[in-house]
């Protein structure tokens, strides 16, 4: 579930990267959703794992709070959110 957790923040950041592109900026309508779900993933992993290393968990937490935190900026700045 720590690998499920990674690659979820990695897809939401690769989606906030896409939607910075010009044209591309709804996007975020998508992914912003996306990155909020992976967060909640990332936590319920982060909270049940018994395995000493959390670090993938983490990595995915970060990587989704970003996503979601510039994806909003974006859609703010691009006229997206009034």
């Amino acid at each position: 579930m720590q690998v499920l957790s990674m690659v979820w923040g990695i897809l939401a950041l690769v989606g906030m990267l896409v939607g910075f592109l010009p044209c591309l900026g709804a996007l975020n309508w998508l992914n912003i959703p996306f990155a909020f779900v992976g967060g909640i993933i990332s936590i319920v992993v982060l909270a049940t794992t018994k395995e000493p290393s959390k670090t993938a968990s983490i990595v995915g937490l970060v990587l989704c709070g970003v996503a979601f935190f510039f994806g909003a900026i974006r859609l703010v700045l691009g006229g997206g959110l009034v």
